[in-house]
């Protein structure tokens, strides 16, 4: 059953809310109205693909960060993809997590270090098998070409908070920068002027989340001066772990009933993170609910269904599959309109 407080607002939206989507709009489109009117579907989780979704079920079927992963992403009906994203050593936004290329390619150095020439001979590796694909590393352009209309981009920014402008920039020349959701830290005021000033300077029509982590932040009043400066759409929100033995019983400071509340006021989506971090306790995000609890030990409604019904209406996973699998045999997923199935990817057959 959904919570109390959660009903009263979806009984409140129906009144407001009207209807489905029209004919003709893209997925895109569909998906980017969820995300900006999170009280009209707070009865709907949305799902993000971590590192753009390579796994299912625990096994490693896809690159990260690679167009293949990302077109199975789509497939299986996942709202956004996240994607980490770099800079070559000439001046290219290139999509790769680490600053190695050791890990993720079959080529070795760091990324910074190799122009993008050099960057289109490393071919991609997918971990655990360490087989290696015909995929090269992209580019952001490339990866942003790819998801055109049919799902929203989450940008990981692994570089300074100034490079966000060109990340935006890319988006803009591509006429897609409402589809982008780029996201930094914040965790005092200090940190919320700076990162304002960044945002101001780069404008309007593109999605800034901020993300706030218990270990700085305590309670729902951070969020609210976040959310009066920023105005997001959606706040993505951080339960430390830390080692502990026991599941976290609450969700934290940061699920909180007043935090429910300031999510209502503000109209922005609370985003639970699942993914797991290498080396680190299970559920090392999700105050240990993360997706090796749901899938490993098969106790999805401990993970999924636990951070649901504490309002979080967007879910980012390595396990998109096994999310909206469970999601939507439990009533937390409402069926798009047929009139925007996933479209077929822009062809980026002659983009170096």
């Amino acid at each position: 059953m959904r919570t109390t407080w959660l009903k009263l607002v979806l009984a409140a939206a129906s009144v407001l809310f009207t209807g489905s989507a029209l004919a003709g709009e893209t997925r895109a489109k569909q998906i980017l109205d969820r995300f900006e009117h999170a009280n009209q579907w707070r009865d709907h989780v949305m799902v993000a693909a971590h590192r753009a979704g390579s796994l299912q079920a625990r096994k490693t079927l896809f690159a990260e960060n690679s167009i293949a992963a990302l077109e199975a992403s789509i497939a299986l009906g996942a709202e956004i993809v996240e994607v980490d994203v770099r800079r070559s050593k000439d001046g290219e936004f290139v999509v790769m997590h680490d600053s190695w290329l050791d890990r993720t390619t079959n080529c070795r150095g760091e990324v910074v270090k190799r122009t993008l020439a050099e960057l289109k001979t490393c071919r991609l590796v997918i971990e655990g098998t360490g087989a290696v694909t015909d995929e090269p590393v992209s580019t952001l352009r490339e990866m942003l070409m790819a998801t055109r209309d049919r799902i929203l981009v989450n940008i990981d920014n692994k570089l300074d908070v100034d490079s966000l402008a060109g990340m935006i920039a890319v988006a803009r020349d591509l006429g897609m920068a409402e589809q982008v959701i780029v996201k930094e830290n914040l965790w005092n005021p200090a940190r919320i002027t700076t990162v304002k000033a960044a945002m101001g300077a780069i404008g309007s029509g593109f999605q800034f989340m901020p993300i706030i982590a218990d270990d700085a932040v305590r309670d729902a009043g951070f969020a609210e001066k976040v959310s009066g400066a920023f105005s997001p759409r959606a706040v993505e929100m951080i339960n430390w772990r830390d080692g502990a033995e026991t599941l976290t019983e609450t969700g934290g400071p940061l699920f909180s009933p007043r935090m429910r509340a300031a999510a209502i006021r503000g109209d922005w989506h609370i985003w639970a993170n699942t993914y797991a971090i290498v080396n680190k306790p299970g559920g090392f995000l999700a105050g240990g609910r993360g997706d090796e609890l749901a899938v490993f030990a098969s106790l999805p409604r401990e993970t999924y269904g636990f951070w649901a019904e504490r309002g979080a209406t967007i879910i980012q996973t390595d396990e998109p599959k096994a999310a909206i699998d469970w999601l939507a045999a439990n009533g937390y997923r409402v069926p798009y309109s047929d009139a925007a199935r996933p479209a077929e990817p822009a062809n980026t057959a002659s983009i170096n």
